[in-house]
């Protein structure tokens, strides 16, 4: 695949850039962006700036550049997506608490969602009206996510929750939230899931957000005590939860991956070249280009990655197993990076002072809510044995409970 901008797309990046140029600050060269886990608590200005933003931009189109225009894209192509997304990045402006919205609910209930589910959730979500967070793991169901306990009972044309949920990022902003709880315990765990979506505001609802080792709160713990959920709040039939999921997760594994990759390689760039040792600039010691070099492919690598997945979406193609590859390399990717950052600086790594550190601490910040990523959409163990059984086709793991009830297996007695 040719990758230079053919005479269109080159036309369309002029526009683009045109047009941010009009609408937005453009960023300070080797400054540090943010990502919806630095944005801890994002108070009040943060989220009305956010919507005032997300709003102009599906406005004029360029919220959804590839979603068809039945759902309020352009229907424009997957290249066009990537050439905004790549001169927006030189902007002063996130996006980032849709995320979770448009990056994993939105295409869920495109691929799964009622007719009525779609006119009522897709618009708002896109305009930057509503923000979504994602209610998955739990205490005891974190990488084996069919193992969820969180119940749910039908009663009328109602749902009734009882449970827990635990690391549910923007949780406690969020307006409307994805749910897999289960509702035939009497099924393997796979079959007995269903999927919601579940207003935030619901009676019933306890969030409690986690204090983080960087300071922030940006995690959440939330509970459900009698919560009520209509039926029509159901995605697909019951028990349709675990595939539901999956198409979340292969969306996720986008998301997460490409919150990794290409972030910081400028900006490392610009420190080893600030940064002086011995005998000159950092950026002189071969030992120092070898990392950025390395760094510099990976980066290369998982942003085609990215192009390759976004061109099977854009052909009506379902996020595969592949993209555990995505994930897998570019959260290692996104710790590893800003470590070797602050080891550059000597003992000035251990300062978090914005004023005083260089790209205002963004390494710092980096590899403080790193580990998060390692974990967030999968854990580093479970994305090697999808990429090895459902990828390269090797022998998988033997599982025990997979073909019996969940309530027979032991310890969910």
């Amino acid at each position: 695949m040719d990758f230079n901008d053919t005479p269109e797309e080159a036309a369309f990046r002029v526009k683009v850039r045109a047009w941010l140029e009009a609408n937005a600050t453009r960023r300070v060269e080797g400054e540090a962006g943010g990502s919806i886990l630095s944005m801890e608590g994002a108070d009040a200005d943060v989220i009305a700036r956010s919507k005032a933003w997300q709003k102009k931009k599906a406005a004029q189109g360029y919220a959804a550049i590839s979603w068809p225009k039945e759902y309020g894209g352009m229907g424009g192509t997957t290249m066009e997506n990537v050439i905004y997304s790549q001169e927006e990045a030189q902007f002063e402006v996130s996006s980032d608490l849709f995320i979770l919205g448009l990056g994993l609910a939105m295409p869920t209930l495109m691929v799964l969602g009622s007719p009525a589910q779609k006119e009522r959730f897709i618009k708002p979500a896109l305009y930057g009206e509503e923000i979504w967070c994602q209610l998955f793991s739990e205490p005891g169901a974190g990488s084996d996510l069919a193992g969820v306990r969180t119940r749910a009972e039908k009663d009328g044309d109602e749902w009734v929750v009882n449970g827990q949920k635990i690391w549910t990022t923007l949780g406690h902003i969020a307006d409307w939230g994805i749910l897999v709880a289960r509702t035939d315990p009497n099924k393997p765990k796979h079959k007995g899931l269903s999927f919601f979506l579940l207003d935030m505001k619901t009676p019933g609802i306890t969030v409690k957000q986690i204090k983080q080792i960087s300071g922030g709160s940006s995690f959440n713990e939330i509970f459900f005590e009698n919560v009520r959920i209509p039926n029509a709040n159901l995605v697909g039939n019951e028990g349709d939860g675990w595939k539901a999921a999956l198409t979340v997760l292969m969306n996720e594994r986008v998301v997460v991956g490409n919150m990794s990759a290409g972030n910081g390689v400028g900006e490392l760039l610009s420190l080893a070249r600030a940064t002086q040792l011995g005998d000159g600039p950092a950026l002189r010691d071969a030992a120092v280009r070898e990392k950025i070099a390395d760094w510099y492919v990976q980066s290369e690598g998982l942003k085609y990655i990215h192009y390759r997945t976004l061109t099977a979406i854009s052909k009506g193609v379902t996020p595969g197993a592949e993209n555990a590859i995505a994930k897998a390399v570019g959260a290692v990717y996104g710790q590893d990076l800003p470590h070797f950052a602050m080891e550059l600086m000597d003992m000035g790594g251990i300062i978090r002072d914005p004023a005083l550190s260089p790209q205002e601490a963004g390494f710092q910040e980096g590899w403080i809510t790193s580990p998060a990523l390692r974990i967030g959409g999968g854990t580093d163990e479970i994305l090697r044995n999808i990429i090895a059984e459902q990828v390269l086709g090797l022998p998988g793991d033997i599982r025990v409970d997979k073909d019996i009830a969940f309530n027979a297996a032991p310890g969910n007695k």
